[in-house]
């Protein structure tokens, strides 16, 4: 036979009454809300499904009803939660601080603990237990409910609940993550920083006087761990009495922005995105500092004159932005950490940056051979021109090889921009048609050494074995010659064969 449906009807009914402390300022809150304290806190329903138990009441005041009783809910079968459950009803209705300061907002309940409002999955009953808003900041309120002990029809919980707040103490705000400052003893702008997290900051600045700089300590915002991080944003120039940033950091790239991508092939270190509530000509200038350990420089290899700082245009390409490395005695001066590494860069309005570090890209422009046939044991020159595309300075192995065989190497320096020609001399002492190519660029079509149809030339076309039987003496300009014997390179050709083939097997296991 079927089981009877035990149900527990929660019918709420909690009736917010407001209590401040103080009063400053006034509500931008969209559509009807419950306000009070001179309009510093608006309470409305949440959007989403749950918002739905709550709702305003003829007297304009929040009301919350997890029943059938609650005008919202359309299905006649709703009778509540059920009996011997536990869980949580999140996003159920949001409370909003419209103040100039900080405030600390909690909620009093004399409910028998089988309910409890929460945010965040966290009590926020009691001022032991208060959230910290910042100035037009929200926080999205649930119930958590335990019904493991009641029976059917039981109402659950008290008919009343209270909201409460008081402005926050700066040691209130400093113990969760708030930081607010007063520039200047003659009346600067008041800053304050948001730290929820450690890869996210949220920046608001006000009474700020026309033209006035405005500063941000992100202290130490992760963009990759504490491998790089933001410390300061500053704005100069401001014409808004107000102003408000967020900052995001990830070690990778955002979804909708992509890698940074730039001729010079840079190496991303970070990705750091801002969302502004003001329009770029309200500022002359973002300066933005950053600082990085030198242990994972060294670690990576990084130069700290190598690093750099693209912006994303509103086309969607990236735009390098001038770096500066803060010298020691700036460091000293500043009172910035000295066992880090600090930079500095000024730029235009952007949502995303990359910050990367500049490296060397060797581009062989050019590679030739002449003669293109000759005879065996007569010489040829393979000569190739290259060109180091990167942002920065630095040395590359150049390697020729013919059928695919590594014959010679040559290490080359070359400055950003900068290009160099490389000549190798070789001789073929065995008839055949060699590919040749220098770090995978071809040379030519093929070199023709004797006549390749011979037999006495050991085949020809790809049958040849040319350039890998000790029969080629390649001389570059600073290498010494060298041949290669193939019954040296049987086994580890066969050990690199099986490698390749393991590498290809994993890569292609599903993870």
């Amino acid at each position: 036979m079927p089981t009877p449906r035990r149900t527990l009807t929660l019918a709420l009914l909690l009736v917010a009454a407001g209590s401040l402390a103080f009063a400053t300022g006034a509500a931008v809150v969209d559509g009807p809300a419950d306000t009070f304290a001179d309009d510093d806190l608006a309470v409305q329903p949440a959007d989403g499904p749950n918002g739905r138990y709550a709702y305003l009441n003829n007297d304009d005041e929040i009301a919350i009803d997890v029943s059938a009783s609650n005008p919202n809910i359309r299905d006649p079968s709703f009778e509540g939660v059920n009996v011997g459950a536990s869980g949580t009803i999140d996003d159920v209705f949001t409370i909003t601080y419209t103040g100039e300061q900080y405030a600390n907002v909690w909620i009093e309940y004399d409910g028998d603990g089988e309910v409890t409002f929460v945010a965040d999955g966290e009590s926020i009953e009691g001022n032991e237990s208060s959230v910290t808003l910042a100035p037009n900041e929200t926080v999205t309120v649930g119930l958590a409910f335990d019904t493991r002990d009641a029976t059917a029809g039981t109402q659950l919980g008290a008919d009343e609940f209270r909201i409460n707040a008081t402005l926050a103490e700066p040691k209130d705000a400093t113990a969760r993550g708030v930081s607010t400052r007063k520039t200047g003893d003659d009346g600067g702008p008041t800053t304050t920083v948001r730290a929820p997290n450690a890869t996210y900051r949220e920046f608001t600045a006000s009474g700020i006087d026309r033209g006035e700089s405005v500063r941000w300590l992100a202290e130490g915002m992760h963009l990759d761990g504490d491998n790089v991080t933001l410390e300061e944003i500053d704005l100069a120039g401001v014409r808004n009495e107000r102003v408000e940033l967020d900052a995001a950091g990830s070690p990778d790239p955002f979804a909708d922005a992509g890698p940074v991508s730039a001729p010079t092939t840079p190496r991303s270190m970070a990705y750091l995105a801002l969302d502004h509530d003001f329009a770029p000509d309200a500022v002359d200038a973002t300066t933005i500092r950053l600082s990085a350990a030198p242990s994972h420089l060294n670690a990576t290899g990084t130069d700290s004159e190598d690093v750099t700082l693209y912006r994303q245009t509103d086309a969607g390409a990236w735009e390098e932005v001038p770096v500066e490395v803060v010298d020691d005695d700036a460091v000293e001066l500043l009172g910035l950490p000295e066992d880090r590494v600090h930079f500095r860069a000024t730029t235009g309005p952007s949502s995303t940056f990359a910050v990367a570090e500049h490296a060397p890209r060797y581009d062989v422009t050019e590679a030739t051979v002449a003669p293109e046939a000759t005879d065996p044991g007569e010489n040829v020159t393979v000569r190739t021109t290259l060109r180091n595309g990167g942002g920065a300075a630095g040395e590359r192995t150049v390697t020729l090889t013919a059928n695919g065989t590594p014959v010679a190497n040559e290490t080359v320096a070359l400055d950003p921009n900068e290009t160099a020609t490389v000549a190798f001399d070789a001789t073929f002492e065995t008839a055949g048609a060699y590919e040749l190519a220098v770090d995978g660029t071809p040379v030519g079509e093929r070199l023709l050494v004797g006549d390749p149809a011979s037999d006495d030339a050991g085949g020809s076309g790809d049958e040849s074995n040319a350039g890998s039987d000790g029969s080629a003496t390649v001389a570059g300009t600073t290498e010494e010659p060298f041949g290669i014997d193939p019954a040296d390179l049987a086994g580890p050709l066969a050990l690199v064969a099986i490698v390749l083939a393991a590498l290809a097997l994993v890569r292609r296991m599903p993870r």
